[in-house]
């Protein structure tokens, strides 16, 4: 009982809504004084980027200059909390502020509908021309218009099965992911879309403020890059991988291991494809510098708020294992990279606390002065755009998974072929659901509690164990921590249970009709 006073993370979270309020009452204003209350934005958004695989967030052989470039001009998070292992439920969540459970936007197949609320919706009604250049994965395809001024999606991509992967079916390598060398650099959907963004950048001349969204491909799997990226990295020089050791582990992960073959796999394999994964990602900074220097030509770096950010990251040879799985909670899958560089901003800002991928969402409503019509949880972090820290009591959430009881929500296994990449990943899910179940985490700076529908549950002590090595939930020295995190759990569970509309209906009595 907390005896009707605010415990300080609950007051902590009135002040800072209370700042947001004053905000945006009184915009903050950029260098010269003019309002930075309707600033272009620019979203770069990587697909299955993990954090710590990038320069500025310490990783040793990675080049990522325009990367860490950006962080340099602007505000890194050092930890972006994704909500969802997977993409179109981490998507649903960071552009509506929404977790996965409040509205069942948890699966690969409930996209945000029209009457749902969504960050590009409230920007185009607002007042915004709106660019959307990449893969979609968030909306369904009615009314799409709602969201967009203009769309491109240039949908050509790899083949799953076929000419791309150069292992023959009987290979264990064949389910790996690792594909042959790609194409030229300019050759790439993502490069197509960079271009696009480019032209906005040099032909738009609206009144209006612009929102240019890129949802790019790189350096989603399968691991392949063009020659230069692609053999950019000796395998000799990859640092330690985290061990496939599944002891306290749940059972998914030896699934997985053995069900792509990868436990036929040698080390030097597993460095080869993390050697094209951070190739990729080279490949993927690439492609951000030369949006920069649009940016920077245009003169747009002096009234457009950029973004980079992902929807969530990769195994990449860590445990063994490649891709992601719907109930994975582990930092390497979880943990996204966040930069913001606002013009007038905090430069070289690095936020330490924890933060949730929604937040853009929020931070972009009050950039855009855009009072929502919606509840949602994201917080603002135009605070931290300025030099503030973050909340250090913060708790940050994450989902995953299906119940048993949800066959709807499984992958049909019928619309894959046996030579697909991903057959053995849902030939895994519908031969034994209890493997991907209902899944919850919570964490904070020093604990993560990890709770499963199948019991298969996790806790880990995040200072002494930072590569989630050694699962202590059944170590009686840890029963009060993991029972506080569970308290945590059960009242973010009870706030956040669903939403209410703004609207009001009318609870009149219709007229009598014969």
């Amino acid at each position: 009982m907390k005896n009707h006073q605010f415990s300080r993370r609950e007051f902590m979270y009135i002040s800072s809504a209370a700042a947001i309020s004053s905000l945006l009452t009184n915009p903050i204003k950029l260098q010269g004084g003019k309002s930075a209350a309707r600033p272009n934005i620019i979203i770069f958004m990587p697909d299955q980027l993990r954090a710590d695989y990038i320069g500025c967030y310490g990783h040793p052989l990675v080049e990522t200059p325009n990367i860490d470039r950006l962080a340099a001009e602007g505000t890194r998070f050092d930890h972006c909390q994704a909500a969802y292992p997977v993409c179109i439920a981490s998507r649903c969540n960071m552009f509506t502020g929404w977790y996965p459970h409040v509205q069942g936007h948890r699966t690969v197949y409930n996209l945000l509908k029209p009457h749902e609320p969504n960050l590009f919706k409230y920007l185009k009604q607002n007042g915004y021309d709106v660019y959307w250049y990449g893969k979609n994965d968030v909306l369904v395809h009615d009314r799409f218009g709602e969201s967009a001024t203009e769309w491109n999606f240039f949908a050509d991509g790899p083949e799953w099965s076929g000419k791309d992967n150069p292992w023959q079916k009987d290979d264990p390598r064949y389910f790996s992911f690792l594909f042959k060398e790609g194409k030229d650099k300019a050759e790439y959907p993502d490069y197509k879309r960079i271009q696009a963004a480019k032209r906005i950048l040099n032909e738009h001349d609206s009144d209006k403020p612009f929102c240019i969204f890129l949802p790019l491909f790189f350096p989603h799997p399968p691991f392949t890059a063009p020659a230069e990226f692609y053999n950019k990295y000796d395998t000799e020089d990859i640092p330690p991988l985290r061990p496939a050791n599944f002891e306290g582990k749940p059972g998914f992960y030896e699934a997985i291991h053995k069900s792509r073959n990868l436990d036929k796999l040698d080390q030097d394999f597993l460095h080869k494809i993390n050697a094209v994964y951070l190739g990729m990602i080279s490949y993927l900074d690439w492609l951000l510098g030369d949006l920069l220097s649009a940016v920077e030509k245009t003169n747009h770096d002096q009234d457009t708020a950029f973004i980079f950010c992902s929807d969530h990251g990769e195994w990449a040879g860590d445990y063994g294992l490649v891709e992601k799985w719907s109930a994975a909670m582990d930092d390497c899958i979880l943990r996204v990279p966040l930069i913001i560089r606002l013009p007038g901003g905090a430069q070289g800002h690095v936020v330490n606390e924890l933060v949730e991928l929604h937040d853009v969402m929020a931070t972009c409503l009050e950039l855009a002065d855009i009072e929502p019509q919606h509840t949602h949880f994201a917080r603002s972090l135009i605070p931290q755009l300025h030099g503030k820290p973050g909340d250090p009591d913060r708790f940050v959430f994450a989902e995953g998974g299906y119940n048993t009881n949800e066959p709807h929500a499984f992958e049909p296994i019928e619309m894959f072929s046996p030579d697909h990449i991903y057959y053995p990943k849902i030939e895994l899910e519908v031969k034994y659901p209890e493997t991907i179940s209902r899944t919850t985490m919570i964490r904070n700076r020093k604990y993560k509690l990890v709770l499963r529908s199948n019991n298969q549950n996790e806790l880990y002590d995040m200072h002494e164990d930072p590569l989630e090595l050694a699962n202590v939930i059944h170590k009686p020295e840890y029963e009060q921590i993991k029972q506080r995190l569970k308290d945590e759990m059960l009242d973010w569970y009870m706030r956040t249970s669903d939403v209410v509309p703004f609207g009001r209906d009318d609870r009149s009595l219709p007229k009598f009709k014969k």
